[in-house]
Protein backbone atom coordinates (compact mmCIF):
# COMPACT_ATOMS: atom_id res chain seq x y z
CA UNK A 1 0.00 0.00 0.00
CA UNK A 2 1.59 3.51 -0.85
CA UNK A 3 0.12 6.57 1.37
CA UNK A 4 0.75 9.71 -0.96
CA UNK A 5 2.12 12.56 0.47
CA UNK A 6 3.06 16.33 -0.05
CA UNK A 7 6.72 16.58 -0.43
CA UNK A 8 6.94 19.25 1.04
CA UNK A 9 6.40 17.54 3.97
CA UNK A 10 8.90 15.71 4.33
CA UNK A 11 11.33 18.09 2.88
CA UNK A 12 13.37 17.91 6.05
CA UNK A 13 13.08 14.09 6.53
CA UNK A 14 14.56 14.09 2.65
CA UNK A 15 17.20 16.73 3.35
CA UNK A 16 18.63 15.29 6.44
CA UNK A 17 18.22 11.60 5.44
CA UNK A 18 21.01 12.68 2.37
CA UNK A 19 23.73 12.38 5.35
CA UNK A 20 24.82 9.94 5.30
CA UNK A 21 22.63 9.48 2.15
CA UNK A 22 19.86 7.81 0.52
CA UNK A 23 19.15 6.07 -2.49
CA UNK A 24 18.59 6.72 -6.48
CA UNK A 25 16.87 4.13 -8.37
CA UNK A 26 17.43 3.58 -11.74
CA UNK A 27 15.72 0.99 -14.61
CA UNK A 28 16.98 0.24 -17.98
CA UNK A 29 15.12 -2.69 -19.68
CA UNK A 30 14.62 -5.01 -17.18
CA UNK A 31 17.37 -4.19 -15.23
CA UNK A 32 16.92 -2.17 -12.39
CA UNK A 33 19.89 -0.75 -9.95
CA UNK A 34 20.03 1.43 -7.23
CA UNK A 35 23.19 3.45 -5.90
CA UNK A 36 23.62 5.99 -2.88
CA UNK A 37 23.36 9.39 -3.00
CA UNK A 38 24.22 12.06 -0.67
CA UNK A 39 24.43 15.00 -2.80
CA UNK A 40 20.75 16.38 -3.84
CA UNK A 41 18.68 19.48 -3.96
CA UNK A 42 15.03 19.57 -3.38
CA UNK A 43 12.80 22.28 -4.77
CA UNK A 44 10.59 23.84 -7.53
CA UNK A 45 12.51 25.11 -10.85
CA UNK A 46 10.30 26.29 -13.93
CA UNK A 47 7.07 26.21 -11.46
CA UNK A 48 7.38 22.36 -11.25
CA UNK A 49 8.59 20.48 -7.48
CA UNK A 50 11.97 19.10 -8.22
CA UNK A 51 15.02 16.91 -6.88
CA UNK A 52 18.24 17.88 -8.50
CA UNK A 53 20.37 14.41 -8.36
CA UNK A 54 24.49 14.62 -8.63
CA UNK A 55 25.47 11.42 -10.53
CA UNK A 56 29.13 11.25 -11.59
CA UNK A 57 29.75 10.70 -15.16
CA UNK A 58 31.60 7.42 -14.87
CA UNK A 59 28.64 5.91 -13.25
CA UNK A 60 26.82 3.07 -14.95
CA UNK A 61 23.47 4.94 -12.88
CA UNK A 62 24.09 7.68 -15.23
CA UNK A 63 24.63 5.29 -18.84
CA UNK A 64 21.26 4.24 -17.21
CA UNK A 65 19.68 7.49 -16.62
CA UNK A 66 20.96 7.80 -20.37
CA UNK A 67 18.85 5.04 -21.54
CA UNK A 68 15.91 5.76 -19.40
CA UNK A 69 15.22 9.32 -18.26
CA UNK A 70 13.47 8.46 -14.88
CA UNK A 71 14.56 7.35 -11.87
CA UNK A 72 13.33 7.25 -7.90
CA UNK A 73 14.44 8.64 -4.66
CA UNK A 74 14.28 6.36 -1.53
CA UNK A 75 14.72 7.20 1.42
CA UNK A 76 14.67 5.56 4.84
CA UNK A 77 12.23 6.63 7.55
CA UNK A 78 13.52 4.99 10.70
CA UNK A 79 16.45 1.56 10.95
CA UNK A 80 17.46 0.49 7.65
CA UNK A 81 19.80 -2.64 7.03
CA UNK A 82 23.44 -1.03 7.06
CA UNK A 83 24.61 -3.91 4.37
CA UNK A 84 22.21 -3.30 1.75
CA UNK A 85 23.10 0.58 1.74
CA UNK A 86 26.68 -0.21 1.62
CA UNK A 87 26.40 -2.68 -1.57
CA UNK A 88 24.81 0.31 -3.04
CA UNK A 89 27.36 2.20 -2.09
CA UNK A 90 30.61 0.65 -3.17
CA UNK A 91 29.27 -1.73 -5.79
CA UNK A 92 28.44 -1.55 -9.69
CA UNK A 93 25.61 -2.14 -11.53
CA UNK A 94 27.31 -3.04 -14.93
CA UNK A 95 29.04 -5.83 -12.68
CA UNK A 96 26.19 -7.34 -10.35
CA UNK A 97 22.64 -7.36 -9.43
CA UNK A 98 23.00 -4.63 -6.86
CA UNK A 99 19.08 -5.63 -5.99
CA UNK A 100 19.30 -8.87 -5.62
CA UNK A 101 22.92 -8.85 -3.45
CA UNK A 102 20.94 -5.65 -0.91
CA UNK A 103 18.10 -8.35 -0.71
CA UNK A 104 15.81 -5.15 -2.01
CA UNK A 105 11.73 -5.80 -2.06
CA UNK A 106 10.79 -3.44 -5.55
CA UNK A 107 7.26 -1.53 -5.15
CA UNK A 108 5.47 -0.96 -8.27
CA UNK A 109 5.68 2.56 -9.85
CA UNK A 110 2.60 4.60 -10.22
CA UNK A 111 3.53 6.54 -12.58
CA UNK A 112 6.87 6.21 -14.21
CA UNK A 113 8.91 2.57 -14.99
CA UNK A 114 11.04 2.73 -12.21
CA UNK A 115 10.19 0.85 -8.61
CA UNK A 116 10.02 2.13 -5.56
CA UNK A 117 12.38 0.29 -2.44
CA UNK A 118 10.03 -0.85 0.37
CA UNK A 119 13.31 -0.95 3.09
CA UNK A 120 13.50 2.63 1.69
CA UNK A 121 9.78 3.82 2.03
CA UNK A 122 9.62 7.27 1.61
CA UNK A 123 9.47 7.36 -2.26
CA UNK A 124 9.71 10.20 -5.52
CA UNK A 125 8.93 9.06 -8.75
CA UNK A 126 10.70 11.87 -10.95
CA UNK A 127 10.83 12.01 -14.68
CA UNK A 128 14.14 13.95 -16.17
CA UNK A 129 13.50 17.56 -16.87
CA UNK A 130 16.81 18.66 -17.50
CA UNK A 131 20.48 17.70 -17.04
CA UNK A 132 23.15 19.56 -16.71
CA UNK A 133 26.81 19.07 -16.63
CA UNK A 134 29.28 20.42 -14.24
CA UNK A 135 33.55 21.38 -15.26
CA UNK A 136 35.06 20.65 -11.77
CA UNK A 137 37.44 23.07 -13.49
CA UNK A 138 34.90 26.03 -12.62
CA UNK A 139 34.83 24.93 -8.56
CA UNK A 140 37.31 27.04 -5.89
CA UNK A 141 40.26 24.92 -5.24
CA UNK A 142 39.75 23.58 -1.80
CA UNK A 143 36.44 21.77 -3.35
CA UNK A 144 37.97 20.35 -6.11
CA UNK A 145 40.61 19.01 -4.14
CA UNK A 146 38.46 17.58 -1.29
CA UNK A 147 35.88 16.10 -4.21
CA UNK A 148 37.25 15.54 -6.90
CA UNK A 149 40.27 13.38 -7.32
CA UNK A 150 40.94 13.86 -11.12
CA UNK A 151 39.78 15.86 -13.83
CA UNK A 152 37.53 13.95 -15.62
CA UNK A 153 35.14 13.14 -12.45
CA UNK A 154 32.47 15.72 -12.62
CA UNK A 155 28.87 15.36 -12.03
CA UNK A 156 26.02 15.70 -14.16
CA UNK A 157 23.40 17.27 -12.53
CA UNK A 158 19.72 15.50 -13.39
CA UNK A 159 16.59 17.92 -12.75
CA UNK A 160 13.96 15.33 -12.41
CA UNK A 161 10.29 16.42 -11.92
CA UNK A 162 8.29 15.11 -9.09
CA UNK A 163 5.81 13.63 -10.49
CA UNK A 164 4.59 11.13 -7.62
CA UNK A 165 5.45 11.36 -4.01
CA UNK A 166 4.94 8.34 -1.07
CA UNK A 167 5.86 6.43 1.67
CA UNK A 168 5.28 2.22 0.77
CA UNK A 169 3.69 0.93 3.97
CA UNK A 170 2.59 -2.70 5.05
CA UNK A 171 -0.90 -3.72 3.73
CA UNK A 172 -2.30 -2.93 7.68
CA UNK A 173 -0.92 0.57 6.98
Amino acid sequence: MKRKIDVTDYANDIIKAMCPGILLTTKAGDQVNSMVIGWGTLGRVWEKPVFIAYVRDRRYTREMLDRNPEFTVNVPLGAFDKHAFSVCGTKSGRDMDKIAAAGFTLEEPEIISVPGIREFPLTLECRLLYREEQTSARLGADIRKKFYSVETDDHICFYGEIVEAYIIEDEKG
